[in-house]
């Protein structure tokens, strides 16, 4: 990509999803010197820009892997700012060939209530889309360990409260990002207003 009109920076990089939870990496692969060493970190700077104002409903991009592998300079045109534009534009173009997903937060759930209210707990839990793990028994207690999206646990405490009669709790820690389902994606993308798509 160019940096624009009296600014040059040319870059080629390669885009590659990472393992989940991985985060960005960074890998410097330019043969020869196609590209003076002294630009690269202009060109990390202006990926990491990129994936934080993301290709998707403006969301970030998380867990890639980006190696820029070569380039182009000019003696004169080229400067730190060229290259961070050109590496900034590569990674949205490149990522937008990619055809990205939408990622939501899931947490893990415990829930501790009296026997008699396992039923209504589960099945709400179903509702909100969470994964039951497992089930233990302790007496008249149960503690059911689920997976639930992050969004699906707004007014939980409340639900869970009347379902009980007051007698049943709780507890959410962060587990790990998976893939918003394909049709809360949509509707997220068109609620977004930016017309783009996963």
């Amino acid at each position: 990509q160019s940096g624009g009109h009296g600014q040059y920076g040319h870059v080629w990089l390669e885009l590659e999803p990472g393992e989940p939870g991985s985060g960005f990496q960074f890998i410097e692969r330019i043969k020869g010197n196609a590209i003076p060493r002294n630009f690269v970190p202009a060109i990390e700077s202006g990926i990491k820009e990129a994936m934080a104002n993301g290709v998707s409903a403006g969301y970030p991009l998380v867990d890639v892997k980006a190696s820029v592998v070569d380039g182009s300079y000019h003696e004169v045109d080229s400067s730190e700012l060229a290259f961070k534009i050109a590496a900034s534009m590569a990674l949205k173009e490149g990522a937008a060939r990619a055809k990205p997903v939408l990622l939501e937060p899931i947490m893990k759930l415990e829930v501790a209530t009296p026997e008699q209210f396992v039923g209504d707990v589960i099945s709400d839990l179903n509702a909100r889309r969470a994964r039951i793990e497992s089930i233990e028994s302790h007496g008249e207690l149960s503690i059911i360990h689920a997976l639930i999206p992050l969004a699906e646990t707004f007014g939980y405490a409340t639900g869970l409260r009347s379902q009980s009669q007051g007698r049943a709790t709780h507890s959410l820690e962060f587990y790990r990002y998976e893939e918003l389902p394909a049709e809360l994606a949509t509707k997220v993308i068109e609620q977004s207003g930016t017309g783009k798509h996963a």
